[in-house]
């Protein structure tokens, strides 16, 4: 497929992108963004300029052409000097003459309200903040819509790219039995050391050997008990739900259950354990979501937080040719797997820009609207007065993720899992209990809530 032909022919001028968060994902962006043909980044806003400021000297802009801003009229100034234009405040950025906004902060609340405004202000926004977009994506999609204007997800991250996956599957009548992605924490087993890496750390795991295949009939049961033999380790993590929270909602694909099954396994037995209870399987029903932890030796290439598809083979002959191909097939042939095992951060970013402003379309297609919900559980007791809080990597202390079908906000709904940042709990909430709006107290003047509540209202919640 010829995608420069098919984005359309390239505007006149370059097409004009804002950064808001200059963290990993914001760094390769503005690395990229200097070699993409037909694209222009010189606008990016952080609450650390000095962190901005440096991510434009790293990608070859001189120091003296970086500005920091401190009001619209200084920004206007210096964007048309020509300059690279930092910013601490995002409606600095927003009021500049750009195109695109790719927000990038990772704090679904300042997310959601640096997209509110972008669109507000007629701007496309290319939403990397994929907490926000669990919570409100649909609702934002409608809005931009309505404005003129997209509102996407970001090639670059596991979602988008999986959604692009299962539409190729899908336009080529693939019957896809699973898809997902590999989490960012590979299993690696040294059979010479007999020990298993992941996390950080290493655990002595002797016979794992006697675990090492788990193909045809067996590979549920091998997979249990690798769960087991390596239950210090965790094997999900409310980001990997969010994301697939995120392909749901653009899909229609739903979760294989609330938690999803997340098994160890290397990647040429997913054919297997992606598939039916039937045949040996993992799963209770066909055509949905999950995720793998990459089990390999440290001398196998890395799933690297790919994303894939298991589709069922067209026929016995064409599975067996795909596997005499190379390509991973179940022990009986019935199933193979297709895959994008790399994902590139910034780097991909600019397709979704391209999509945008060129092809006037959103990499996660006209029919995203609330399926599922990324919703809160407890994994200890929660005390009377505990404010939630975002911590490391993203996760809420003494709260876990479920995918559950999408409901309106209410006393006795659970409560969308991103919500629960700067809420109080009203009263004490046991372990292993749904969090639900009769518990918390919301945080006051929160945008994501109130975008929330809107969006419950468009599609009847």
């Amino acid at each position: 497929m010829h995608l420069e032909q098919l984005l359309g022919p390239a505007p006149a001028r370059p097409i004009r992108a804002g950064l808001v968060g200059a963290g990993e994902f914001g760094r390769t962006f503005i690395a990229q963004m200097r070699r993409a043909p037909g694209l222009e980044m010189r606008v990016a806003c952080d609450r650390e300029a000095a962190r901005a400021v440096e991510a434009f000297v790293g990608a070859g802009t001189e120091r003296a052409r970086v500005r920091v801003c401190s009001s619209a009229a200084d920004a206007a100034d210096a964007f048309q000097a020509g300059d690279a234009v930092v910013v601490e405040e995002a409606g600095l950025l927003a009021d500049l003459p750009i195109d695109v906004v790719v927000e990038a902060t990772g704090h679904p609340e300042g997310a959601a309200a640096i997209a509110e405004l972008a669109i507000a202000r007629g701007k496309h926004v290319v939403m990397v903040t994929k907490e926000a977009e669990s919570a409100v994506g649909p609702l934002l999609a409608h809005k931009a819509r309505q404005a003129g204007v997209v509102h996407t997800p970001v090639d670059g991250d596991q979602p988008s790219l999986l959604i692009g996956l299962v539409s190729w599957a899908r336009l080529l009548g693939l019957e896809i039995v699973a898809a997902g992605k590999a989490s960012e924490y590979d299993f690696v087993f040294d059979p010479a050391a007999g020990s298993v890496t992941a996390q950080g750390r290493s655990l002595a795991v002797p016979g794992f050997e006697d675990l090492w295949q788990a193909t045809g009939g067996k590979a549920a049961a091998v997979a249990a008990e690798r769960a087991d033999r390596l239950g210090a380790f965790w094997h999900r993590t409310a980001p990997d739900l969010c994301e697939m929270t995120v392909v749901a909602n653009a899909t229609g694909l739903p979760p294989s259950r609330e938690a999803l099954h997340a098994p160890i396994a290397r990647t040429l037995e997913l054919p297997d354990l992606l598939a039916p209870s039937a045949a040996g399987g993992l799963l209770a029903a066909e055509g949905v979501l999950d995720i793998f932890n990459c089990l390999r030796r440290p001398d196998e290439m890395s799933f690297a937080g790919g994303v894939f598809v298991v589709a069922r083979s067209p026929d016995a002959e064409t599975g067996r040719l795909f596997g005499e191909k190379g390509i991973p097939v179940s022990a009986d042939g019935e199933r193979f797997l297709i895959s994008n095992v790399v994902h590139l951060l910034g780097a991909e970013a600019p397709m979704s820009i391209l999509s945008a402003c060129r092809a006037g379309k959103s990499t996660a297609g006209d029919d995203v609207r609330p399926r599922v919900d990324l919703t809160a559980r407890t994994t200890r007791e929660i005390a009377a007065g505990t404010r939630f809080e975002l911590g490391w990597r993203h996760a809420i202390d003494g709260i876990e993720a479920r995918m559950t079908p999408a409901r309106g906000l209410a006393d006795d709904v659970a409560v969308p899992h991103y919500l629960l940042p700067d809420a109080v709990a009203r009263v004490d909430i046991p372990a292993d209990t749904a969090v639900t709006g009769a518990m918390i107290e919301p945080p006051e003047g929160s945008t994501l809530w109130r975008l929330r509540r809107e969006q419950d209202a468009l599609f009847g919640l």
